[in-house]
This record gives structure tokens, C-alpha cells and sequence, in this order.
């Protein structure tokens, strides 16, 4: 396969991927940018208790516009998922964090993601399963925005 074959190939491969993660919803019962934010929020929770992050570091970890992280935390807040809260006083800094009361109602929902990732681990098995998370994680480490 020569190069042009290949990246025919690649772009086939992430069309079908796409719309294959798009189809699944692996994030059901939250809109997409929901439930990445909130996945965001509770990695966080995990390490600190609280889920206290900035609406700055959500777009930096996401790649989503400013206006659109705002747009999705104005409706994870109306759904109750979480608040705004200050941290270290300083104002200028916008910083959300979870609900606790609400985690329960988030990991059900998660739970779904869950089981389609268990899914595809099934098929694929763990080699390919690491390998792809390996790639993903290069591809961001190397700064590639898709």
C-alpha cells in the first residue's frame, strides 16, 4: 500500500469510527459536551474529593470554544451535575465543581459509556485496546487537534 493508499485508508477508517462512536452514543442520557465536561469533573473528583476546576482548564483539556464550554456548564448547572464555586480568591478565575448529591445520578449514567467500552474491549481485546489508547494519547501529546 503506498502513501496516498494509506491515508485513503486512515481517513475511511476515522469516517467509520466517527460514525460508529456517533451512532453507539456512548454517552448516553447527557449531550455529548456534557458528559465529556462532567467525565472532566469527576477525574478530578476522584483525585480531590471536590471536582473543583476551571472553566479555562475545561477548554484547554476539551478544545472546545470558550462560548461552547460555557454554554454546556450553564446546562450541567440547570440539570443540578454542578455549581460555580471560588477558589483561592480569586475572582477573575471561573472554577465549577460537582455536586456530590449528584454523582450517583452521573455514575448511572456513565455506567452506560462503561458497558460500550466493554464492548469494544470485547471485540478488539486488550492489545489492540492499549495500542489504541497509546495512539490517542501520542496524537495528543504531539498537540494535534482533530
Amino acid at each position: 500500500m503506498n502513501d496516498t493508499q494509506k491515508c485513503e485508508t486512515l481517513i475511511k477508517s476515522w469516517v467509520k469510527l466517527s460514525a460508529m462512536v456517533k451512532n453507539s452514543r456512548i454517552t448516553k442520557g447527557l449531550v455529548y459536551n456534557e458528559a465529556i465536561i462532567m467525565l472532566l469533573i469527576y477525574e478530578r473528583y476522584q483525585k480531590d474529593g471536590e471536582g473543583v476546576i476551571s472553566i479555562k482548564e475545561i477548554t484547554k483539556e476539551t478544545n472546545m470554544l470558550k462560548s461552547l464550554v460555557n454554554r454546556t456548564i450553564n446546562s450541567l448547572e440547570q440539570k443540578g451535575f454542578i455549581e460555580r464555586c471560588e477558589k483561592s480568591g480569586d475572582k477573575r478565575m471561573v472554577y465549577v465543581k460537582c455536586i456530590a448529591d449528584r454523582l450517583e445520578t452521573f455514575l448511572i449514567i456513565h455506567k452506560g459509556s462503561i458497558d460500550i467500552a466493554t464492548q469494544i474491549i470485547d471485540i478488539i481485546g486488550d492489545e489492540d485496546t492499549n495500542a489504541f489508547i497509546r495512539i490517542v494519547n501520542k496524537l495528543e501529546k504531539a498537540g494535534y487537534n482533530l
